[in-house]
């Protein structure tokens, strides 16, 4: 046998190599496909438009815009709480109730698999009822899958919830970045989107940090996805106190 300080350096080499064929295929792959897609700007956007008079009295929904922009943070916090748990706790879930570490990395894959597979989807639908609508949507089948986490024992039903989680919450983020540009002028696209996911991305980590800070508490996962769950509720009430003013109000465009 090889020494162990062999045995991990072939390991690292190993991973080395594959990460360079990844480099590689990205190059060949995503290159030609950004050329082929990249295109001039449908409109000419006009920064200086947001300070011409009567700009200040402008309003979004009913709203200032920069309420309207809070609620949608807060939300994409507290829809990315319980989003990251599954994703983060998923193998360590399944093995707490004897299902073994290869399967339940399967069934991870499982889960990522059908979220990229069906991001696509989301996408079309977004296209036909809006971004703040597909939002909801995505977050009400995200607080369904995560809640049948906690009455789901077997490895065949959490195979089947697993890819239920996928389908639900691929779409949920670049339905946000969509609602932001159907309610805001195009030239604050620059720091809106960015503001936006900086917080999604905040609601991300912790919610895989709650997750485990409650269960070394409890010592089981279901008060960390009840409380993910209780998150995903709050976002609905703020999602659909929007889609519900989105009805009465037009959103503003450039």
């Amino acid at each position: 046998m090889w020494p162990p300080v062999f045995e991990r350096a072939l390991v690292a080499f190993g991973w080395r190599q594959t990460m360079l064929w990844y480099a590689l295929a990205e190059i060949v792959v995503i290159v030609p496909l950004a050329l082929i897609y990249f295109r001039h700007p449908p409109e000419v956007i006009h920064p200086v438009a947001a300070l011409q008079p009567g700009a200040a009295k402008h309003r979004v929904l009913g709203l200032p815009p920069n309420v309207v922009f809070a609620m949608m943070c807060c939300a994409a916090v507290l829809c990315c709480i319980p989003m990251a748990m599954p994703q983060g706790h998923l193998v360590a879930f399944c093995t707490d109730l004897g299902i073994s570490r290869s399967v339940s990395a399967i069934m991870l894959s499982v889960l990522l698999g059908t979220a990229f597979l069906s991001r696509q989807i989301w996408g079309a639908i977004a296209d036909k009822i809006g971004g703040l609508a597909t939002v909801l949507i995505g977050s009400f089948w995200q607080a369904c899958a995560l809640s049948a986490f906690l009455v789901t024992q077997d490895e065949v039903g959490l195979f089947t919830v697993a890819a239920a989680f996928g389908l639900g919450f691929s779409g949920i983020i670049p339905a946000y970045v969509l609602a932001i540009r159907e309610l805001f002028p195009a030239a604050q696209a620059s720091w809106r989107i960015p503001t936006l996911l900086l917080f999604s991305g905040l609601g991300m980590a912790s919610g895989g940090w709650i997750a485990g800070l409650i269960y070394d508490h409890y010592g089981y996962y279901a008060p960390a996805f009840a409380t993910g769950i209780g998150s995903n509720i709050l976002n609905l009430l703020v999602v659909g106190t929007l889609v519900a003013r989105q009805r009465y109000f037009r959103p503003a465009t450039v």
